[in-house]
C-alpha cells in the first residue's frame, strides 16, 4: 500500500496499556501518556518557549501520530484526501498509530525517523521507518477519526487499524523541525481528537 498522509493528534484518540490516563482538558479529551508526571523540569522546558513551529504542542503532551496507507496509486500529501483519487474513491486505507510522550530530550526519539523524506520501497511511497519496542500492534477495524466525528456523525471512510500498546518518548525539537522544514504533508499543527465511541451497538469485540 501507499503511503499517502502522515499526521497527529494531541493526546491518544485510543487508549491502551500505556497512556490510559484520561485527559483533564475537558476540551482536548484523549488519554495520555502514563508516566508523564514523573518528567524532569529539564524535560518539561520548552527549547521554543511556547512558540515552537509545530503548533499545539509542549513537552510533556501526548501526541498520537497516524501514518495513514491507501490501496490508490496515490502519493504523499495534505490530508486525507491525499489517499482518495478521481480514479479510486472507495480505497482500502490502513493506518500504523503511536502514541508518543513529548519530551526536551536530544537523546529520546527524532520524528526525522518516521519522517517520508521521499522513500519508496518495492514502488510504494513509504515511511523511513516506524517506531518498534513499543509492544505488538492491536489490529482492528474502525473508521477515520479527529473531532469532527462522533457516535452520532460517522467517518464515510473505514480503516484498518494497528495500535501500538505503549508510550514511546520523542524528542520536542525534531517534531519542531519537522514543522519548520516544512514536509509533503503541509503539516504544522497538532490535530484534535475524536470523542471515545462507548456505544456498546457501535462496537465489534477484538479477537
Amino acid at each position: 500500500m501507499n503511503l499517502c498522509n502522515i499526521h497527529t493528534h494531541t493526546n491518544a484518540e485510543h487508549k491502551g496499556p500505556g497512556f490510559s490516563i484520561v485527559s483533564r482538558d475537558p476540551d482536548a479529551g484523549g488519554y495520555q501518556c502514563d508516566r508523564g508526571d514523573l518528567l524532569t523540569q529539564e524535560e518539561l522546558r520548552d527549547p521554543a518557549f511556547g512558540h515552537g513551529p509545530f503548533h499545539g504542542v509542549k513537552p510533556g503532551d501526548t501526541i498520537e501520530v497516524h501514518w495513514v496507507y491507501s490501496s490508490c496509486d496515490v502519493t504523499p500529501g495534505k490530508g486525507l484526501g491525499a489517499c482518495l483519487s478521481d480514479a479510486c474513491a472507495n480505497p482500502t486505507l490502513r493506518v500504523e498509530s503511536q502514541v508518543f510522550l513529548l519530551v526536551n530530550d536530544p537523546f529520546a526519539l527524532d520524528f526525522a525517523n518516521y519522517d517520508h523524506k521521499g522513500h519508496v520501497a518495492a514502488g510504494h511511497p513509504q515511511p523511513m521507518s516506524l517506531p518498534a519496542n513499543t509492544g505488538a500492534p492491536v489490529v482492528f477495524r474502525g473508521s477515520t477519526t479527529g473531532p469532527s466525528y462522533t457516535q452520532a456523525i460517522c467517518s464515510p471512510l473505514q480503516v484498518t487499524w494497528s495500535v501500538r500498546p505503549n508510550c514511546a518518548r520523542l524528542d520536542i525539537s525534531s517534531l519542531y523541525r519537522w514543522g519548520m522544514d516544512g514536509n509533503v504533508f503541509q503539516e504544522d499543527h497538532s490535530h484534535g481528537v475524536r470523542p471515545l465511541v462507548t456505544a456498546p451497538e457501535l462496537l465489534a469485540p477484538i479477537p
